[in-house]
């Protein structure tokens, strides 16, 4: 009788890697949001850790939809950049690779506010 080899491939031990900010990306959007706050214009924020997409929301009122999002997705980082800030209609406000540049786009609403 012939002996029967186990071709059992066993399954990868990798878990599906979760998209976060790192301290250095937070540092300078809880910045931003800081004197967001002290304008009086932002009042919450949310962050969710996706499998694809990391996300910081800010809310005017905690009940609401985000008014802006902070989205990092690593698959866009050789094309369009992966830091976008997003409008609560949908609208991408800015994209790049450099999120304080990124960033601007928020900041120079900020400016605004205080004038």
């Amino acid at each position: 009788m012939a002996k029967m080899q186990n071709n059992i491939t066993p399954f990868p031990d990798k878990t599906p890697e979760i998209i976060s900010f790192h301290r250095t990306e937070l540092t300078p959007i809880l910045s931003l949001y800081g004197r967001m706050v002290a304008a009086g214009e932002w009042r919450d924020y949310g962050i969710s850790n996706l499998r694809d997409i990391a996300i910081f929301s800010v809310f005017r009122h905690s009940a609401e939809n985000p008014i802006y999002r902070i989205e990092k997705n690593p698959k866009l980082a050789r094309k369009q950049g992966q830091y976008s800030v997003v409008a609560q209609n949908g609208k991408t406000l800015r994209r790049g690779h450099d999120l304080q540049l990124v960033l601007r786009v928020l900041e120079q609403k900020l400016i605004r506010v205080i004038t």
